[in-house]
């Protein structure tokens, strides 16, 4: 059933149970001002990197702990400057959120001021939220991350070999909205959480990749270990 102000009451479909009082169930298409799939890369496009000062292309394998974690430049795909100014709709910008709709279906970004003017894949749905809308981005990335979510994308995934799921199917979801104050803190907590998550993730890669360097210099004899 549809409210006034167009949110839904809750009723026995909504998996989340009862909606919290002063809550909101409404279809995430309805939050954003755009919900809009990365462009296609045409043949001619291919074989430019970020190092060779074109403009960068953010990638769904990039999406981590819902973040854009990119690699050395030199592996960062790029599109042409002469074909980048023809796409310009689809430039990024701080506060945007990514959502992988191919493969590993769900794993999204909240995009931050250090990709700001990136592209983005064409496997990746973009959704951008009016400046005055009733969501909050770090909110609305978290609760895209949850549990019931991903559960919901997955579960409306198509495709046996390489599953997908339409950016029509991705606006249908339904999001909880709570006051946007209740907003604020949630998101803004489970933001810093993330971001512990990612700076220890990346601890203990480099870590992992100082163990392998020193274990074959021990173990190959050019470097002695001092009791």
């Amino acid at each position: 059933m549809t409210t006034a102000d167009g949110s839904r009451s809750p009723d026995r479909s909504v998996r989340h149970g009862s909606v919290p009082h002063r809550w909101l169930l409404k279809p995430l298409k309805s939050l954003c001002e755009s919900v809009q799939a990365g462009p296609s890369v045409r043949g001619a496009d291919r074989g430019r990197t970020q190092a060779d000062g074109d403009v960068p292309i953010v990638l769904p394998r990039d999406l981590r702990g819902n973040r854009v974690v990119t690699e050395e430049p030199e592996t960062v795909p790029a599109m042409p400057w002469e074909r980048a100014r023809t796409l310009e709709k689809y430039v990024l910008r701080e506060g945007d959120i990514l959502v992988a709709r191919t493969g590993t279906v769900g794993r999204l970004a909240l995009v931050t001021g250090e990709h700001t003017g990136w592209l983005y894949h064409h496997g990746l749905v973009r959704l951008r939220l009016p400046a005055e809308g009733p969501a909050r981005a770090a909110y609305l990335a978290a609760y895209l991350g949850s549990e019931g979510a991903q559960d919901w994308l997955r579960a409306r995934s198509a495709g046996s070999v390489v599953p997908s799921v339409s950016t029509r199917t991705l606006g249908e979801l339904p999001v909880l909205l709570p006051p946007p104050t209740e907003q604020q803190t949630i998101g803004d907590t489970l933001a810093a959480l993330d971001e512990k998550v990612r700076v220890h993730s990346e601890i203990a890669r480099v870590t992992g990749e100082y163990r392998r360097t020193l274990a074959e210099a021990l173990l190959a004899g050019t470097f002695t270990a001092t009791p």
